[in-house]
Formats: C-alpha cells, sequence, structure tokens
C-alpha cells in the first residue's frame, strides 16, 4: 500500500506541548505515514519535553531544604 506524502498543519506541535510523550505517540501515530518528519519530530518534542520536565523536577527537589522533625508542632 503507497501512501502519498502530504505536509500537515504546524498545530500539531501543540499535542507533544500540551501532552508530553503520550501528545507525541498520538501525533506520531497519526502522521507518519502522510508527514514522517513533522511526526518523528512530534515525537522528539515530547521526549524532550519530558527530559527537560525530569530535570527540573530534580532541580527543585534538590534545592528544597530539609523539613525538621519537630517542625512548629505543638503536642
Amino acid at each position: 500500500m503507497s501512501y502519498t506524502e502530504r505536509r500537515r498543519s504546524n498545530a500539531w506541535f501543540l499535542l507533544p506541548i500540551f501532552l508530553g510523550v503520550v501528545g507525541g505517540l498520538i501525533a506520531f501515530f497519526v502522521l507518519r505515514h502522510d508527514d514522517p518528519s513533522k511526526a518523528r519530530n512530534c515525537l522528539y518534542l515530547g521526549i524532550a519535553l519530558m527530559v527537560v520536565g525530569i530535570v527540573m523536577n530534580i532541580i527543585l527537589v534538590s534545592t528544597i531544604p530539609g523539613i525538621d522533625p519537630d517542625f512548629g508542632v505543638n503536642i
């Protein structure tokens, strides 16, 4: 079965931006026959945003000071 390559809208990049890897996978499977390069780029964008999110979470957690066992609780 032969697929003709069609140019798809750039709005497909919004899916991985808002849904991350899941959106990248959805965009990849929808676009893979019509516009393979855009499908690959959507998947890469979803993966890249996931990695950026993980790194930002690690940085955020490492900067939070530890909580004392008795942090102002009067019993």
